[in-house]
């Protein structure tokens, strides 16, 4: 029979063939396999993996939780080449992680920070134009952020105005058709961008200065001081409105025009679904928020099928 790390490695190669990423699982199951070995057990056993994912006192409980998940899925495949192996209850730790309060923009805070972004102080004059031209896209598209910045040149027909999504969750590709003002704004960029890095083969589609690709970190910095010059972000405070928080908006505006227009919302959710990568319709309801503009325009149609006017 395989050692436990043969058998965490086999594991993470099929379910990463799957188009799962798994990207803490390996150092989670590792750890967890060294401390099997501590404890002088060569088998899963449910308390062992509960003290295991309890152990690190400094951690949130939703951390323990999910440290007991990975290791109920890896059990459940260990079980079939060794029958001693135990595999955690559903249930032991119930500890879940808080949806964070999106953060709705209005189209004046947007325009402002797009604004504030070409403003950007930079001898390098590319910069403000990625920032202005990154973040459009994202409040008028639903992109992931990762699904942004991984964007290549070819990624975008011209022509038929469609982003071509690749490597999204579960490895998945998707095409995202684009309004043809968005596909203006980016046309200038990329010729910015060619003219800026004439002749050189670059990572991304968007770029740092120097012709580099763009890292979460440094964008996350850049917007929240952004989002503090337009006064959307209080100063000194780190929580706030966030940049993932422009595919919220993306959903609950699409639901808004849809009410406004009579459209069927649950035939239509589907589509929604499909255009920001989920699935499933239960992953874009994690989207969905209310506001007094959704709950009127909501309340409308339903007075009005009442009324007999919408079918």
């Amino acid at each position: 029979m395989k050692s436990l790390d043969q058998a965490i490695d086999e594991y993470l190669a099929l379910r990463r063939a799957l188009g799962f990423k798994l990207l803490d699982y390996g150092k989670c199951l590792h750890e967890f396999a060294a401390y099997l070995k501590a404890n002088g057990s060569a088998h899963i056993s449910s308390k062992l993996a509960v003290e295991y994912a309890t152990r690190c006192q400094d951690k949130k409980p939703v951390s323990w939780t999910r440290r007991l998940f990975i290791i109920r899925g890896f059990a459940r495949f260990r079980i079939g080449a060794d029958p001693k192996t135990e595999i955690p209850p559903i249930g032991l730790l119930t500890y879940r992680s808080q949806r964070a309060q999106p953060y709705v923009y209005s189209q004046d805070e947007i325009r402002q920070l797009l604004e504030a972004a070409l403003k950007i102080e930079s001898p390098h004059v590319l910069q403000p134009h990625t920032y202005h031209c990154l973040f459009g896209l994202l409040a008028v598209s639903g992109l992931r952020l990762g699904e942004a910045i991984n964007l290549q040149p070819q990624d975008l027909n011209w022509s038929e105005g469609v982003l071509t999504i690749r490597g999204a969750k579960f490895g998945k590709t998707r095409l995202v058709p684009l309004h043809s003002s968005t596909l203006a704004v980016l046309r200038d960029y990329a010729d910015l961008r060619d003219k800026t890095f004439t002749g050189r083969e670059l990572p991304s589609f968007f770029v740092t200065t120097r012709g580099t690709k763009l890292e979460k970190t440094n964008l996350s910095r850049i917007f929240r001081e952004l989002s503090r010059q337009i006064g959307i972000r209080k100063p000194g405070v780190r929580n706030g409105p966030r940049l993932h928080d422009f595919r919220h908006r993306f959903a609950i505006e699409t639901l808004l025009r849809w009410y406004r227009h009579g459209q069927s919302v649950p035939q239509r959710m589907p589509v929604l679904s499909t255009y920001l990568g989920h699935g499933n319709v239960s992953g874009t309801y994690w989207y969905l928020s209310s506001t007094p503009e959704l709950l009127v325009a909501a309340s409308k149609l339903i007075e009005a099928r009442w009324k007999g006017a919408v079918p």
